[in-house]
């Protein structure tokens, strides 16, 4: 049945112009992706309780294959189509980073553009220190706090949706949330407790060009200022917008097709 589905969804994506496939990763998981255009590569990474679609309801991905960019899109392990492996062990050490470095070996990418926005910033500043193919980066909807191992909020939310901790006002809402739109709670649980940590010393290091961007309303994950301070030469753009909205704004894409346009 799950594999007739799947058959049904990749009729249907053919169909609007997507081209939707999948590789098994490092660890035989398999991580479900779409690839369109052509040209240069951009990497588009999705956010928490979310998955590669919430791209296509942007201005970002539509500006992006109309300069002619081939845009891959991948649902990281554990959200959309990729496998949701049952385990914690299949979310640690750096798992998500390893898939996205096997998607980029699956395609044969010789360098490419990323842009991560929100959890997938985060995956992203991990991704940045392993992986040297990537020439540009844009960090979307992100502060610094994400650098502290023990981030309470990351721990909050871990425990939130491992039922380890009561839920609270700021966590209600994100588990109620992921249970209507049928995410699986105790995978989530797992990529909050697994999720990546990159250090100050470590974002000091990346010498390419960056893009440090986030909503004038967006301050739950840190100062994005900080972020950018902490990563030598790159750019801050404030743009009009809460965290889960101005991602999918104009004014998002014009400043992220501006740096693009001036970095490459």
């Amino acid at each position: 049945m799950k594999r007739t589905l799947y058959l049904i969804s990749l009729c249907f994506l053919t169909l609007m112009g997507l081209s939707a496939q999948e590789f098994r990763s490092f660890d035989q998981t398999r991580i479900a992706f779409t690839d369109e255009g052509s040209g240069e590569a951009v990497v588009l990474i999705h956010g928490f309780i979310s998955n590669g679609s919430s791209w296509d309801r942007t201005v970002l991905k539509k500006a992006l294959l109309e300069s002619g960019y081939r845009v891959i899109v991948p649902d990281l392990r554990g959200n959309g189509k990729s496998d949701k492996p049952q385990n914690s062990a299949a979310y640690s050490k750096d798992a998500e980073i390893r898939d996205l470095q096997k998607l980029a070996d699956h395609l044969e990418l010789s360098e490419y553009t990323a842009i991560g926005y929100s959890r997938g910033a985060i995956v992203l500043a991990k991704l940045l220190t392993k992986d040297k193919r990537i020439t540009t980066a844009v960090i979307g909807g992100m502060g610094l706090d994400f650098t502290n191992p023990k981030w309470p909020r990351r721990i909050q939310f871990m425990e939130a949706f491992l039922g380890t901790a009561p839920l609270t006002a700021d966590t209600r809402g994100a588990v109620e949330y992921a249970k209507s739109i049928g995410a699986d709670i105790k995978v989530l649980g797992y990529l909050q407790q697994h999720q990546p940590v990159t250090s100050v010393r470590k974002l000091k290091n990346i010498k390419i060009p960056i893009l440090v961007i986030a909503g004038d309303q967006d301050y739950d994950n840190g100062e994005p200022s900080e972020l950018s301070k902490a990563i030598p030469g790159s750019l801050l753009k404030i743009i009009p917008g809460d965290h889960n909205n101005s991602y999918k704004s104009q004014a998002f894409s014009d400043a992220v097709m501006a740096f693009l346009k001036t970095a490459n």
